[in-house]
């Protein structure tokens, strides 16, 4: 697909417990400029919130007229890959884009996550919140755990990634019609990872592009959700998605 095919970006937006964040979120995704004059559409899927954020989600539709949102309503709570596997299924967009429903991530830096795909460079291209962006200053042994993810990552997909559990992912609709993903929690990030490594379109190996984020990561008391127990589970993630689908 040539540049000029691109139309639409489809923002695939899973949220948990976010009743504080994501209309903000929300209104900051949409007043983003896209380059060469893309249209967009919000998929958000409320991944079984425990908070109010599913009223706030069903009240975003009056707030935002004329934009294309796409709402999924779960009762039960199954993780952020079911949530990314329910919302790539409404994908209607010719790009696709990550987007977690917090502040950690800016959706200012689309233009740059944008660019090698719209120039025709990249199937796939990953945010590296490691190189040379700026970030907020956090937890030393969160950096050191996912080097070791993404340092096995690589072993076993050789790829040279900086950064494998980053949010920020966008894809060709090629690639995400073809990903079918399995994990339902935070391991869906090495399985996509690996499957992105194994994946051929027209008999190629997919070209995958990295580009620096900006990163405002947040405590636990500011709501962070991961913690070592999915460190642990993304190792067995990894081995597992190098030899199996």
């Amino acid at each position: 697909m040539t540049k000029s095919n691109f139309q639409t970006l489809s923002i695939v937006i899973p949220v948990y417990n976010e009743e504080k964040y994501l209309e903000d979120v929300v209104r900051k995704v949409i007043a983003q400029p896209l380059p060469s004059g893309l249209a967009r559409e919000l998929i958000l899927i409320n991944d079984g919130s425990q908070d109010a954020t599913g009223q706030v989600m069903q009240s975003l539709p009056a707030k935002f007229p004329g934009i294309r949102l796409y709402l999924i309503n779960k009762t039960e709570n199954r993780g952020k890959g079911a949530a990314l596997r329910d919302g790539f299924t409404r994908v209607k967009g010719d790009i696709v884009i990550i987007q977690d429903a917090d502040f950690e991530y800016d959706p200012a830096d689309y233009p740059k996550l944008l660019q090698p795909i719209l120039d025709g460079k990249a199937d796939v291209v990953y945010g590296s919140r490691f190189i040379g962006e700026p970030h907020r200053v956090m937890y030393f042994w969160h950096q050191v755990a996912n080097n070791i993810l993404t340092t096995l990552s690589n072993m076993l997909t050789n790829l040279n990634l900086t950064d494998m559990e980053v949010c920020y992912k966008v894809f060709t609709r090629e690639v995400t019609d073809r990903l079918h993903l399995k994990s339902p929690r935070f391991g869906v990030e090495p399985e996509i990872t690996a499957k992105i490594a194994r994946m051929k379109l027209n008999g190629k190996r997919l070209r995958v592009y990295e580009t620096g984020i900006s990163y405002a990561g947040r405590t636990y008391e500011e709501g962070k959700k991961i913690n070592w127990k999915d460190a642990a589970s993304a190792i067995i993630h990894i081995i597992r998605f190098r030899f199996t689908d």
